[in-house]
């Protein structure tokens, strides 16, 4: 086994099992959040509020985690914040109304919200720079095994284990994966005497000034802002009030997202890589993907017939999963060692984009009266993607309006 493959298995592995916890928490509400509405009586509002106070935590979160990363590494961050994560599962199956499970989701928020980050750290300490792009693609890819199983497998899971039972399962794995990162992930030696913690927030505060971070972070940010409002919540109920899918349809179809995005965020990965590789900058991959992302919101509006839907949710989650190298590019505009801050600065600007529109979304939502099932209109489902595709073009024409230099 090359040594390439034995740090693979050794950092990566471990730490993208962490992020699989990571995105099975988001993911999980699109399948047990109807289930949650109608047993608990919870508004959209309510409902989109539950789901974006985890991105709330998780963003107050990102910055300190930024220095934690680069200053103390992935090892120990992720494995206490694995246990995090662990007790918020807990919480959230033992609650018994909002303020619970509000609690649990803030819990969740700050668990998690070095799963992505971690590994990117990670990997920018173990490999070379042309490689980071396409092993955080297949990290990205088992993190998206997170997703898998909280669709289809979750859907089938209900009627036994119950919405309870499945977030059991998901406290227990998160446990497993906090061990397992703490006894198998090493330590990378820092070079030269540890800057004081000073000097480390004055890095984070240039971060915070650079013209290159706010011309592409925004960019990388609201492809990730994308796919966390919608299969983090909306998708499930769009399918139930405007394509109609109950139940089992409406878990294949979130199943079909999720194999699209892991599918997505590997070959980006690769063709980032494959490009930072020739010479050239990954600048054209990210405008590529916003163009797909923007023309699949256009068709979701729109309301296509029952067939074309599984199939533009793919495209969706497809072109949305360039948040990933996207990282990487952004990361790779600055200093090596910095890698944690900038990957952390631009997830500040996804959860509190996924914050503000998730809730957006549920106070749209709520202009019009339920129907007579107890769902949405579709007119709101179709404002509120109106709504995210005009933001979205804005971000992306800005990073296209003209080729910034690289470098603070």
């Amino acid at each position: 086994m090359t040594r390439h493959w034995r740090l693979f298995l050794k950092v990566t592995l471990p730490l993208s099992a962490l992020n699989l916890i990571n995105q099975a928490s988001r993911t999980v509400m699109a399948i047990i959040g109807p289930v949650l509405a109608v047993e608990f009586s919870l508004s959209a509002s309510e409902l989109g509020l539950l789901a974006a106070c985890m991105f709330a935590a998780y963003a107050v979160a990102q910055l300190p985690e930024g220095v934690a990363l680069d200053v103390i590494g992935p090892r120990r961050v992720q494995a206490a914040f694995g246990l995090v994560a662990t007790a918020g599962f807990a919480v959230f199956a033992l609650a018994d109304g909002l303020p619970g499970f509000v609690v649990a989701r803030v819990l969740l928020g700050i668990g998690v919200s070095a799963g992505l980050m971690a590994v990117l750290k990670a990997n920018t300490q173990w490999f070379a720079p042309t490689q980071v792009a396409s092993m955080s693609g297949i990290a990205g890819v088992i993190g998206g095994l997170g997703s898998v199983l909280t669709t289809t497998p979750a859907q089938a899971a209900l009627p036994t284990l119950g919405w309870r039972g499945v977030l059991w399962v998901l406290c227990a794995l998160s446990c497993a994966a906090a061990l397992w990162i703490f006894v198998s992930v090493p330590d990378k030696r820092r070079e030269g005497a540890r800057p004081s913690f000073k000097a480390e927030l004055a890095v984070m505060v240039a971060i915070g000034r650079s013209p290159v971070f706010w011309r592409y972070g925004p960019a990388v940010a609201m492809l990730a802002v994308m796919n966390f409002a919608y299969l983090g919540l909306w998708a499930g109920p769009w399918l139930r009030d405007v394509a109609g899918y109950e139940g089992q349809a409406r878990a294949n179809t979130l199943l079909f997202y999720t194999l699209g995005a892991m599918a997505g965020v590997m070959l980006i990965g690769a063709a980032t890589s494959r490009t930072q590789a020739r010479g050239y900058r990954g600048v054209a991959v990210l405008l590529w993907c916003h163009a797909g992302l923007f023309a699949a919101q256009i068709a979701l509006a729109l309301q296509p017939g029952a067939a074309a839907v599984p199939w533009v949710w793919v495209v969706f989650a497809f072109f949305a999963a360039g948040s990933t190298p996207g990282y990487v590019i952004v990361g790779q505009m600055f200093p090596r060692e910095q890698m944690g801050r900038v990957s952390t600065a631009v997830n500040t600007l996804t959860l509190v984009g996924a914050f503000l529109l998730q809730t957006a979304i549920g106070a749209l939502l709520d202009l019009w009266p339920r129907t007579s099932d107890g769902g949405w209109d579709p007119r709101g489902y179709s404002t509120a993607l109106a709504l995210s595709a005009a933001i979205q073009i804005i971000v992306a024409l800005r990073l296209a309006r003209r080729r910034p230099e690289i470098g603070r």
